[in-house]
Order: structure tokens, then sequence, then C-alpha cells
């Protein structure tokens, strides 16, 4: 079965262009130049020089031997928390900027939760000498403060978000209003693999290095380009999409995805979207989203702001329909717990989202030769308050 993108930018069921009017000429010329773009060897070339000579990739394979032993497997993390700005984000805003660039666009925007996109796309709009404006929710304002003053740095204007639960969710609705208003000279980069098509195409492009490595590394390493098992955590789906994209029609391959299940998917206090989502319309394209009998959406509750979102890319929906991916629901005391785990197995102190990729490792039964990669999508640095403040969840749920 073939789980890419069709010639009409769906994913089985899932994805296409929702717009408004106003848009469709901007929407209608990215879908017709991305492709032409980004396959040029011009282009290539530049964005592989600034992945190496910038980003610092390739990021590390690394076996974790302490957590190897615990778990009964050989486990190996793909480490894109040591990519510049910290995390996988970088990837994508470095290769959305250069066809940016190449598209004649002057003003970039973005959304972001966590803040790692936006402080990604400030970073690469220093870079380039481009206009920078990010729209963060102002719950994610306050939560993810460090990253926030990052953003100021780098000169970007941060707008805080005041409607709806005032996260993610509200931070992309908000970005399209802004790109509705501005859509001549106005590049919207999107941070994970939502929004119309070809976004969720394009962004799952940018994150492709990351198997392309681990295909690459794992063959170094033990003998073969693939694992038993591929692990990521999943809000959009970006870092998933980049871990499994050279994998996703290997059935040697059995690829596990982490969504948060905040205080349990089956409550009111959940982003577990795969579990509880129905077909719907979200920020442009068909997926699965948390809503209501009368199609409001609903919102998101996670300890992680990167994961704090009631859809998921289209991707991901239609591969977990096929039944192709399985999802697991980690809550935030599993995750906060994996967390802890990683930092003092193996003195790596993961973002939050990364954590419940951790955590899924204990709800997995492996045999002692199974090789199983995980991809760390971001360093823990913004998240320490956070580990502080719950570190009691750890306590309870395990001994640290």
């Amino acid at each position: 079965m073939n789980y890419q993108v069709d010639e009409k930018g769906f994913y089985g069921e899932f994805g296409g262009a929702y717009i408004p009017e106003i848009l469709y000429a901007t929407v209608k010329n990215l879908q017709e130049h991305y492709l032409p773009i980004i396959e040029s060897q011009e282009f290539k070339d530049e964005y592989h020089a600034l992945l190496r000579d910038y980003v610092g990739r390739p990021s590390p394979l690394y076996y974790a031997g302490r957590m190897s032993e615990r778990y009964g497997c050989q486990l190996y993390l793909k480490r894109e928390d040591l990519n510049h700005t910290g995390a996988h984000k970088i990837n994508n805003t470095v290769g959305q900027i250069l066809l940016a660039k190449k598209m004649g666009k002057t003003r970039i925007i973005a959304e972001t939760g966590a803040g790692q996109h936006g402080v990604a796309t400030a970073t690469v709009c220093a870079l380039m000498g481009m206009k920078c404006e990010v729209f963060m929710g102002a719950t994610d304002v306050e939560r993810q403060h460090t990253n926030v003053e990052r953003m100021k740095m780098l000169g970007a204007e941060v707008h805080p978000v005041r409607t709806g639960n005032m996260t993610l969710s509200d931070a992309c609705s908000e970005a399209i209003r802004d790109w509705c208003c501005h859509p001549s000279d106005t590049f919207y980069i999107v941070g994970s693999t939502m929004g119309p098509h070809p976004y969720p195409d394009l962004v799952a492009r940018m994150q492709s290095v990351i198997s392309e490595e681990i295909k690459w590394q794992l063959q170094e390493k033990v003998g073969r380009d693939y694992p038993d098992y591929l692990i990521a955590c999943i809000g959009g789906g970006s870092n998933a999409a980049g871990t499994i994209y050279h994998y996703m029609d290997d059935e040697r391959v059995r690829i596990v995805l982490a969504e948060a299940g905040g205080h349990g998917w089956d409550t009111d206090y959940t982003a577990a979207t795969i579990h509880r989502g129905t077909t719907g319309i979200l920020h442009g394209a068909k997926m699965l989203v948390m809503q209501d009998d009368d199609g409001q959406i609903q919102e998101a509750f996670t300890i992680s702001a990167g994961l704090d979102y009631p859809g998921v890319g289209p991707m991901h929906c239609n591969m977990a329909r096929q039944g192709r991916t399985q999802v697991l629901s980690i809550n935030d005391d599993e995750a906060i717990y994996g967390g802890y785990e990683l930092t003092r197995m193996e003195g790596i102190i993961p973002a939050i989202e990364s954590a419940h990729a951790i955590a899924a490792l204990s709800k997995l039964t492996f045999k002692q030769d199974d090789v199983v990669v995980l991809t760390v999508s971001g360093r823990g640095d913004k998240d320490v308050e956070t580990y502080l403040k719950n570190k009691q969840m750890a306590k309870e749920y395990g001994n640290f």
C-alpha cells in the first residue's frame, strides 16, 4: 500500500486544501512550484550545505546501553535534540525559508506551541535577513518564556494569541487570519505535517532527512539499514513523519507513535486525537479532529505545549486508519517519568514531547535482539521548570 500523498493532495480520505477564497491563488501557486524548486539541484545543494554546516547534521544515532538493558532490546536514540536550536524543527524551517526566497516572498509568519518551531523560524529569518512574525498562544507564552525571549532576541515579533484556550491550535488560526490579510508578500512557514496541501507533504519531505540518516547509520552500526521498531512522539506529526518517511512501505518495520494522553484519552483532559478524534476539517485539511457533535473544536489538554493540538496531520490519520502505525496514548505522569528516566539513565534531558516517546517503551514487549530506534525530537532545556513543578508525578509513578 502506498502511504504517500496523491496528485490531489490526499492521503486516503484525509488531506486536501480547504481554504478561504482569498488564499486560493497563493496556495495554488505553492502547489505548482514547491516540487520543481525543492527537487532542483540548486535547492538540494544549498539545503544540504546548510544542514551540514549550520544545523550540524547528521545528528548522532546513539546506542543507549543502560536503557537497552532495562527494556531488553537494542535501543538507539536519534539525537535531534543536538541540532542547532535544539530540536528537529530547524530541518523544516531551513528548507521552507529557501523555498520562500526562491518564490520571491519577503515576509515570514509562523505558529508555535512549545516555541521550538518559532525559534527555528526566527533563526532562519535572522540568517536570511527576512522579517519574521510568530503567533503563539498566551498560555504557551507564559509556560515557554525562555523560547519567547530567544525569538525576540533573534529579531522576531511575537504575537500572544488570547482566543480559545490560548495554545497551539489558536496560534495556527491566528496565523492563517494574518496570511489572509497579506497573501501576496507573505510566506507561512507551517511547523508540522498539517495545513492545506502541499504543506503536509512539504514538511514531511523536509524532515525526511531524519530517516534518510537512520538508514545509513544503522547499516554502519548493526549491518542492516532498517530497525525492528521505530518510535516517535506525535502531535501535528512532523518529527514522526521524518522518522518514518523512508520506512512507511517497509512492513519489516513496526511503527509506534506516542500521542499526548493528558489525564487519560478517555477523559475531557487529553490531546490524544487519534484515539478520540473524528473526521473533520481543521486549518485547511481534512483530518482526525477532537470535536463535539456539532463540529465545534474541543480544547486539547496536555502538559506538553508542543503536542497540545486537537488534530493530527493527514498522513498520520491515514496510516493509523490503515493499521500501519500503532498509536499509544501517554498520560502526563507517564511522560514526566519517562523524561526523568532518560535523564537519570543516559544523561540526556529530553523535551517533554520526546518524553512521551520514551514512556512508550514500557508499554511494549521486545526481544533481546530487536533493534529499536527512538527519535529524541528536542532537548529539555525549555521544560526544566515544568519537570521540577511536576517531579512528584515521577516519584509517585516510579522510583526517582
